[in-house]
């Protein structure tokens, strides 16, 4: 899966060039990055099955990158891959079911319809409890989408709250573990998985074998490989449900191969996308015979 992190300063060569004549400096940026956004997905599409644009690498142009970011949506699903948008957000109910509107399904208003971003899924924060994650659940399924919840991530300091000890159900994030299956039980699809999935970081695999004994019906979403460390190797336990169980993430890796493997932007990217994807499906035909 391709994530898009889109630095204005670290483009694609040539990315500047789609900016009009007489832009201010964000609608230049602005420009650019969708150019540079589009020559990615074109060039890894047919190696990806999903885009994961970081919301907050958009929202910092402000309403030019937001047009952006709608751009970039539609863009992907005319190559037939699903959009994640990565914002994890989570609040009370009624500014959760505003953020689902927003990045889902839109909302009626006394003016008429306002169409949301139209992600296929959203990532979402559980800090604030089950409350501030079932506006998003009711809003996904109304909508034939998902949800992934933030469980163990792969951050450094992920360590600091969601290891922790509770007194009489594990660690935080394996609560968090038990609150996903729970929402995602009346989701669960004919293939086995549910709509409610898990962002479990690939820096820390270990954790792996657990979260799916504690979610076996959860897709994961698997960020951190490439720059932050992570090995598509060491994914093997994610994919015990099969090719579909794992979504791994990964985007300075993909988007700067050609700063280490040399030769043209979009044949790197190209390149390094193919070989995650394989090693991907590898792991999954070998976890189902393991199984």
């Amino acid at each position: 899966m391709l994530g898009l992190d889109p630095d204005p300063g670290a483009l694609w060569p040539g990315s500047a060039a789609q900016a009009p004549a007489g832009s201010s400096p964000a609608q230049a940026a602005a420009s650019a990055v969708l150019g540079h956004c589009r020559a990615l997905m074109d060039a890894t599409a047919q190696s990806c099955v999903a885009v994961k644009p970081q919301l907050a690498r958009f929202e910092l142009l402000g309403a030019a990158g937001w047009a952006v970011l709608e751009t970039v949506t539609a863009h992907a699903h005319r190559l037939g891959l699903l959009v994640i948008a990565d914002g994890k957000r989570g609040d009370i109910d009624l500014t959760a079911r505003a953020y689902a509107g927003a990045l889902i399904g839109g909302i009626d208003s006394p003016f008429g319809r306002i169409e949301g971003l139209g992600a296929d899924l959203v990532t979402v924060n559980p800090l604030m409890g089950r409350d501030a994650v079932e506006p998003f659940v009711t809003a996904a399924r109304q909508a034939g989408r998902g949800v992934l919840v933030l469980v163990r991530t792969s951050n450094p300091g992920a360590a600091d709250i969601e290891d922790l000890r509770l007194a009489d159900s594990g660690t935080v994030w394996e609560r968090i573990a038990a609150l996903v299956d729970e929402l995602g039980v009346p989701g669960v699809g004919e293939a086995g998985l549910s709509d409610i999935g898990a962002v479990v970081g690939a820096t820390e695999p270990g954790h792996l074998e657990r979260a799916r004994e504690l979610m076996p019906s959860a897709t994961f979403l698997l960020p951190g490989v490439g720059a932050q460390g992570g090995r598509v190797e060491d994914l093997a336990a994610a994919f015990s449900p099969g090719r579909a169980g794992g979504l791994v993430s990964a985007s300075r890796s993909i988007a700067d191969a050609y700063r280490t493997a040399g030769g043209e932007p979009a044949a790197a990217a190209r390149a390094e996308a193919e070989r995650l994807r394989e090693t991907a499906w590898e792991l999954s035909d070998r976890a189902l015979r393991v199984g």
